[in-house]
């Protein structure tokens, strides 16, 4: 599968070490489109943070059902996979892991408009929206700006996934 890219500390100005043994985590998320074009967004409210579709690969799950899961679960929507565009990787010192998402295109094909979050994702205020691509590019390039300047070590993980959501869109909008 091609890497699409790699994000490390060193994204973020943090000298980067050499781990020989990363804890593993496996992802998959992506673009989800509506028949309108607009493509599915997670807005945590209460952080100001926005988010493509998509979470961790449950064990004895695969890629491809975690994706289609987490989906049902965020976005309330039934999928169509169309493509998969490829893996990105993220190598996060601070945690000893190793992150690898894989990045799906999908088509809705039922939308049954109930979201089933989970306690964290309802406590951050988390709500669904149905942006424009470009728009969801411009949302996630605005929060990745405010976080990348705080110096919070809680906005570690974030800058990490407000970057690989960011580099996604701008692949999927560049293959376009």
């Amino acid at each position: 599968m091609k890497c699409l890219f790699k994000i490390t500390d060193d994204d973020f100005g943090i000298k980067t070490k050499k781990i020989d043994n990363y804890n593993l985590r496996l992802s998959s998320r992506g673009i989800i489109i509506r028949s309108d074009g607009k493509i599915a967004i997670q807005h945590k409210t209460k952080k100001h943070q926005f988010k493509l579709i998509g979470g961790g690969v449950e064990l004895n799950e695969n890629i491809v059902d975690a994706f289609k899961r987490e989906v049902l679960e965020e976005a309330g929507c039934k999928i169509e996979i169309i493509e998969q565009l490829g893996v990105t990787e993220e190598y996060k010192q601070l945690h000893n892991s190793k992150q690898i998402s894989h990045i799906f295109v999908a088509r809705v094909i039922n939308d049954n408009n109930q979201l089933n979050l989970t306690k964290r994702e309802k406590d951050e205020g988390s709500i669904l929206l149905w942006v424009e691509p470009k728009e969801a590019l411009a949302l996630l390039g605005e929060c990745y700006n405010k976080i990348i300047l705080s110096d919070k070590e809680d906005d570690y993980d974030v800058k990490f996934l407000l970057l690989r959501d960011k580099k996604i869109l701008e692949y999927y909008l560049e293959k376009k």
